[in-house]
């Protein structure tokens, strides 16, 4: 995640006061009452997903209020979701409050005023959702705000597995893949929320859709990892090999063919990229998992009809204007050992 702002370098008796400078009024536009503590600390680091911003935060003890005079410069209009991550803040907004703390999480407008007292050094993922988008994915026209979501189960827990794989892993993805991710985030966030006791409860097909997408978002984010297999994506999205498999079977693929097909396709981008011109086609297929440049060859050339060669060359004389490619989900399927 990009570094926005970071008191680590700071002498400690600048800390405070350049965060009240950096953050609160420029970059949140809130005021800021922090408690005199000559070991202030904190950090925000941002990742951006499409519409959606992701933000990794660290907090000592103050507290933010945002007023009518700071919404007048606001030029968004969005929800704010609290993921607490270590210690707790307390969420104050039209006469009602919420304890965000580790395990529950919660959603509150941003453009209407609001206090966050945080009485002990603590930790958040805040995620920034445009309203319209946002507010577009429930049956009521609008989230239900400072109501509460358990993220240590189903899908809330789901959300917080999402949040942070794309926290971790998120910046090494292009653009277009970011926003799409920033989509399904979204997705997921509001079947949490519209799935908490008292709500219409999700069904089963909702849950495993929204498992799926989480183990696809893990698996793009990993798929340079040689030693990923289907053992180790089951193993570090908290579920079973044989519910991996059962995931899958709402598409027209097995999760090995998945994993293959997205190598293939990440391969693809890799070498029609200028920026990768560099690395020979042996390289980008090592990168990618391959552990044979002829077998990758052979995938390769039975997925998208021609030769990495070919994809290399193209890229090079035809530049930006060369056909694009449609990926065959069903070629190349079988011959290589992801199981």
């Amino acid at each position: 995640m990009k570094v926005v702002f970071d008191t680590k370098s700071l002498a400690p008796a600048k800390r405070r006061q350049a965060w009240r400078d950096a953050i609160c009024e420029i970059y949140l536009q809130v005021d800021c009452v922090a408690e005199q503590d000559n070991e202030y600390a904190g950090f925000v680091r941002e990742a951006r997903f499409g519409a959606v911003t992701l933000t990794d935060t660290l907090l000592s003890p103050q507290s933010i209020r945002r007023q009518n005079r700071h919404i007048a410069h606001f030029d968004k209009d969005c929800y704010y979701a609290g993921i607490e991550q270590i210690g707790r803040l307390n969420i104050c907004q039209a006469d009602s409050s919420f304890l965000l703390r580790p395990g529950i999480g919660s959603v509150y407008y941003a453009n209407e005023p609001y206090e966050l007292q945080c009485d002990l050094r603590s930790r958040q993922f805040w995620i920034e959702l445009p309203r319209q988008a946002f507010d577009s994915r429930f049956d009521s026209g609008r989230p239900p705000l400072l109501a509460h979501f358990d993220l240590s189960r189903g899908l809330g827990r789901i959300a917080v597995e999402f949040c942070a794989v794309l926290a971790a892993e998120g910046a090494e993805l292009d653009p277009q893949s970011r926003a799409k991710l920033g989509e399904q985030f979204m997705d997921i966030l509001a079947l949490a929320l519209s799935g908490e006791p008292g709500r219409q409860p999700a069904d089963e097909k909702s849950v495993q859709e929204t498992r799926l997408r989480s183990v696809k978002a893990y698996i793009d984010a990993h798929l340079s990892d040689p030693d990923l297999s289907l053992t180790a994506i089951a193993k570090n999205n908290g579920i079973s090999l044989r519910y991996l498999h059962q995931l899958f079977r709402q598409m027209d693929m097995s999760a090995s063919e998945w994993l293959r097909l997205r190598r293939l396709q990440r391969s693809h981008d890799l070498l029609s990229s200028p920026r990768y011109a560099a690395q020979s086609i042996t390289e980008i297929a090592y990168s990618m998992g391959f552990n044979s440049s002829s077998h990758f060859s052979n995938l390769f050339r039975a997925q998208f009809g021609l030769r990495p060669s070919d994809v290399r060359g193209t890229s090079v004389v035809a530049g930006p204007h060369r056909k694009p490619f449609v990926p065959n989900e069903r070629a190349g399927s079988r011959g290589d050992n992801f199981e």
